[in-house]
């Protein structure tokens, strides 16, 4: 297919809106064959980079280096060398087709070539797989992973990163099951290594299966939304390489919601019956409660999860939206949710000690977490002048109520189909009164994209790959893009090839830094947004009188 005709399907939409014969306009240029042809060789030349810095100094079994000691060896430094020119290869080429690729096969093929250098190396950028093995070892041999890996016999604990060995498993039920099933299968540590990025590979296949459906039905190309997704270097380096579990919890939250936007829809006001409704209307009737097991399956790896959920039942109400139609929409969708949390909690005999091990889960103070950001700086200030340093869980606190505020906030606009959240994801979205067809059911998503990236913003620890929990939700559904694409980029080079951490090693600068572009980000937000600015002229107006 040529590049210019292509790139039309496969594009994002433009602000001018759609053609007269109803197809979405591109937003600009269509990219050149031979620059396709150059992002993918660039791509793949950066993973070979990558894989490289993994051979010379990544993440391996022996205990890693202390801070900048990674740069005192020769091999530490070309690693560090190889991982800078691999991942800036890798998200030029990511970042250079972000506007639309010449077909979702392209992208399948481009992000697969990527992959195969990363799968060959060693792990990456983390050793949290080896907290999973630990883990899974635990388990299959009737410990208790929620009580934390040391002191439980597991022969790689010193492999463990030292931070994390009386941690206890933040993990749900179902992920301690696929490890310990890991552990058993693997026999040794490099088996166990083996199937847990196999099980992460396996989620981002449902990740290809299923989002390109559900991004067509939120009028977006299934291409572009592929390739934002697993084309991203982060998702290649700490899902692919790194084998997190976050790939498992955002195929299933994926495929959950793909089950939702894949049901026929009643007839919109006019009395169109909405194209697409392949399943039959018995089948149609189920959906919601599989989508809820999916979604539960999810919530018992990270309980992350659950905060798609009640923008899921949303997206389960079929025709007018009111009060009975969400009850029952949410008994099916939450019926789902439950039996698959309890189900399997109660298979796996891990009882409830994975809620409990959440509470663990803000040992690590960094400044890459906006919270921990501003409670570090306080701190820093009080020092002079005597004060204790205790900001920092103040400030945590205060950061999840106002998460909690804007969740149900959120939440409201999109049921009720009013409020910022048509304007943020860009002027092409648009409610139909008071029904949710097809077209329209991307706003769903996006609010549940958005729901994921507040959640990532205000957790009080930030890694890298927390930012693939909204991506692949927003790639499907967000009109505008840069927003959450820049983050992402930026976040690459923000952990070393053996998993030392960025943050760790600029701790007093990197803080001043967060908290300036919070300050940026606020003034800025606050001069733009429509609401604000007539409470503020309205607030001027009462001290005049």
């Amino acid at each position: 297919m040529p590049a210019s005709s292509s790139t039309a399907i496969c594009g994002p939409p433009a602000a001018a809106g759609r053609r007269p014969n109803g197809s979405l306009a591109p937003e600009r240029a269509p990219v050149t064959g031979a620059r396709y042809h150059l992002i993918r060789w660039t791509g793949l030349l950066g993973a070979l980079g990558l894989a490289l810095a993994a051979v010379l100094g990544g993440a391996s079994p022996d205990p890693p280096a202390a801070g900048w000691a990674v740069f005192t060896s020769g091999r530490g430094v070309l690693s560090v060398l190889a991982w800078a020119a691999g991942t800036a290869a890798l998200v030029w080429a990511w970042w250079s087709a972000r506007h639309g690729v010449p077909s979702a096969r392209w992208a399948l093929v481009t992000v697969g070539l990527w992959a195969v250098p990363l799968l060959l190396a060693p792990p990456l950028a983390s050793r949290d797989i080896y907290s999973y093995a630990c883990q899974g070892w635990t388990y299959h041999t009737g410990g208790d992973p929620y009580a934390g890996v040391a002191g439980q016999g597991c022969p790689w604990l010193d492999a463990v990163a030292p931070l994390w060995r009386d941690t206890p498993a933040p993990y749900g039920p179902v992920f301690i099951w696929l490890a310990g099933l890991a552990a058993a299968a693997g026999v040794g540590l490099t088996g166990t290594v083996l199937i847990l990025r196999a099980a992460a590979v396996a989620g981002l296949a449902l990740v290809a299966l299923t989002l390109p459906a559900l991004a067509r039905r939120c009028g977006l190309p299934g291409g572009r939304a592929l390739w934002l997704t697993l084309g991203c270097p982060v998702v290649l380096v700490h899902l692919v390489s790194g084998a997190h579990n976050d790939a498992l919890m955002v195929g299933l939250l994926v495929a959950g919601l793909w089950l939702l936007v894949a049901r026929p829809v009643p007839p919109d006001a006019d009395g169109d019956r909405p194209a697409g409704g392949a399943l039959g209307r018995g089948a149609a009737a189920l959906m919601p409660v599989a989508a809820g097991v999916l979604l539960g399956l999810a919530v018992a790896v990270k309980v992350t999860a659950l905060v798609v959920v009640p923008f899921a039942v949303v997206l389960a109400v079929s025709g007018v939206r009111r009060p009975a139609a969400l009850v029952r929409a949410g008994a099916a969708v939450l019926s789902g949710v439950v039996a698959a949390v309890v189900a399997t909690s109660l298979l796996v005999g891990s009882g409830w000690g994975w809620v409990v091990g959440l509470t663990r889960s803000g040992d690590s103070r960094q400044w890459t977490s906006p919270p921990t950001a501003v409670g570090l700086l306080i701190d820093y200030l009080a020092r002079p002048v005597g004060g204790a340093p205790q900001a920092v869980g103040v400030v945590r606190m205060s950061a999840l109520v106002l998460l909690a505020a804007f969740l149900v906030a959120l939440w409201w606009w999109v049921w009720r189909g009013s409020g910022p959240v048509a304007r943020w994801r860009g002027p092409v979205s648009r409610v139909h009164g008071r029904y949710l067809p097809v077209g329209d059911r991307g706003q769903a998503v996006y609010g549940a994209g958005v729901a994921l990236a507040a959640t990532v913003v205000a957790a009080p620890v930030f890694y890298p790959w927390y930012l693939v929990w909204p991506l692949a939700l927003l790639a499907a559904a967000a009109y505008r893009t840069r927003w959450f694409l820049l983050p992402a980029a930026v976040s690459c080079f923000l952990v070393l090839p053996d998993g030392s951490g960025v943050a760790a090693m600029t701790k007093a600068p990197g803080t001043v830094a967060m908290c300036g572009l919070l300050a940026v980000l606020v003034v800025r937000t606050a001069t733009r947004s429509p609401t604000i600015l007539r409470l503020s002229r309205r607030f001027v107006g009462i001290v005049r009188r």
